[in-house]
């Protein structure tokens, strides 16, 4: 019997599945990686990076990662909470552009500075984009982007403003019913969870920390609801990442 040649690119894939399964289980690997984060933060190393002319803020892994879940998805409305800068959202806003999608980007900020909103304003990619400033969770607020859902087939969300274990859960509960089937809620910063207890509200000088932060949010978000699961293999093949176990699949 002719033994049959497996296809080159099925057993790519499989080998990648394979090596990503064991980065996830490797613990060393995992306590490395944090270090790493840990010691590139001092620099401030995730302002290094633009995209389009726009500072991103985000570990490049991390970008990555969300350019295949678009490029797979091809989704028509990506929701994201949290601008600053606007390179998150010129990212999104040039990734459909470049997949000839007919989608646009809705974005909420509670405060969009006036030199990034002119910057933005005057993107090329700004012609995909849609902004509003308040609170994410502003009845008002959510009012308006939901007037963007109507006649929408693939919608996706970033949640990436306030990363208190309240402010995320709101966002979740307002937010999430919107992703359709098989596509994502993105929730950046889970990685809190995982840094040394006061680091962020003593270092960062932020109001979240370890037990207070969108991972605790994720969590009890789940635990409440049986329509998300989390994607392992988007955190682990990242590895250095800000957004652990924070890839959530819409499975029902």
């Amino acid at each position: 019997m002719t033994k049959k040649i497996k296809d080159p690119v099925t057993k790519f894939y499989e080998e990648r599945k394979f090596d990503i399964n064991e980065m996830g289980d490797d613990k060393e690997f995992q306590k490395k990686s944090l270090e790493w984060i840990l010691h590139a933060n001092k620099y401030k190393y995730v302002y290094n990076f633009k995209w389009m002319g726009q500072p991103i803020i985000k570990f490049p892994a991390d970008i990555i990662v969300q350019q295949e879940i678009m490029w797979k998805l091809k989704p028509d409305l990506i929701i994201e909470t949290g601008i600053a800068h606007g390179g998150s959202i010129l990212f999104s806003a040039s990734m459909l552009e470049m997949m000839g999608a007919k989608g646009e980007v809705v974005a909420i900020d509670i405060d969009i500075r006036e030199h990034n909103k002119k910057l933005i304003e005057e993107h090329p990619m700004y012609k995909n984009i849609t902004m509003y400033e308040g609170s994410s969770i502003d009845p008002k607020i959510v009012e308006k982007v939901k007037s963007h859902v109507e006649n929408k087939k693939s919608i996706m969300v970033i949640l990436d403003s306030n990363h208190t274990h309240e402010h995320v859960l709101e966002e979740l509960r307002l937010y999430a019913p919107l992703v359709t089937l098989n596509s994502y809620c993105i929730i950046m910063d889970t990685f809190v969870e995982y840094l040394p207890k006061g680091y962020s509200s003593q270092h960062d000088k932020r109001p979240w920390d370890v037990g207070n932060n969108p991972y605790t949010a994720m969590r009890t978000f789940l635990e409440l609801n049986n329509n998300f699961s989390i994607d392992k293999d988007l955190s682990n093949k990242g590895m250095i990442t800000e957004t652990i176990d924070g890839y959530l699949k819409r499975i029902a």
